[in-house]
């Protein structure tokens, strides 16, 4: 069973809702995404640990609904 992409953003906004997040369907079938996600709550944290804070966000459906999904993470600039 695929997700959609505002599914995805909406589970990763629960979280974390001051992240800006832009999803992207790499193949078309629901199945294959980009996630680019930037929040303050990722500031001083390693890579690792802001992409377990987004599959955290995502309740156990990597690898069942959501089959891929490519991270880029980051905090803001500011």
């Amino acid at each position: 069973m695929a997700m959609d992409a505002a599914m995805i953003e909406r589970l990763i906004k629960e979280s974390l809702p001051d992240a800006r997040v832009s999803i992207e369907d790499l193949r078309g079938d629901g199945d294959h995404y980009a996630a680019h996600v930037v929040s303050d709550a990722f500031r001083g944290k390693t890579r690792v640990q802001q992409h377990q804070m987004v599959y955290q966000a995502l309740h156990g459906k990597m690898g069942n609904e959501l089959h891929a999904l490519a991270l880029q993470t980051g905090a803001p600039d500011n």
